[in-house]
């Protein structure tokens, strides 16, 4: 892979025979979150994957694959399509595409997509997280978004969640995202 600027990055809706890669892609996302939650995996490896299964067969759900120079770099996970609010429910970049705007770029695609409001949840413990979803919130939304922590349901002991709102607008003729 090369710098940001000659990057081929594709975001596209993730079909069935992706599925075992975003599987493997999904196993490095929660291997990268156990740093800030604690998690580990079970006993034969893996993290828990009902958002996955959920991804791929839920009402509401869009399972996107984020690939780099043809390789799979990423994954997004949307609910809420079928309801007021989208939420960015999962989003994930392999550290060997991180910081070259492959992130922001693969981001602004997957939201674009789905015009409308928006929910995005983080952890502050997370510092590349909390820098980064600020920058695109206010990439697509100027200043019109707000930040608010929330509990992590059935978790008590755990800090709250760091969740952002913005509105993704229609892209019209001649709209420049």
């Amino acid at each position: 892979m090369t710098d940001n600027t000659t990057a081929d990055l594709a975001v596209r809706p993730a079909t069935p025979e992706d599925r075992p890669a975003v599987e493997r892609l999904w196993l490095m996302f929660r291997h990268d979150l156990s740093e800030f939650r604690g998690g580990l995996p079970a006993a034969d490896g893996t993290f828990r994957s009902e958002w996955v299964t959920s991804a791929f067969t839920g009402p509401g759900w869009a399972p996107y694959l984020l690939t780099c120079d043809g390789h799979p770099a990423g994954l997004a996970f949307v609910r809420g399509l079928d309801g007021p609010v989208r939420i960015l429910n999962s989003f994930f970049v392999v550290r060997g595409a991180r910081r070259r705007g492959i992130g922001l770029r693969a981001a602004r695609e997957v939201l674009t997509r789905h015009p409308g409001r928006w929910e995005v949840a983080f952890q502050d413990d997370n510092p590349a997280a909390a820098r980064f979803w600020p920058r695109v919130a206010a990439d697509l939304a100027g200043e019109a978004w707000t930040r608010e922590p929330r509990p992590v349901p059935g978790r008590p002991d755990l800090p709250p969640d760091v969740w952002i709102s913005f509105t993704v607008p229609a892209a019209g003729p001649g709209a420049g995202l």
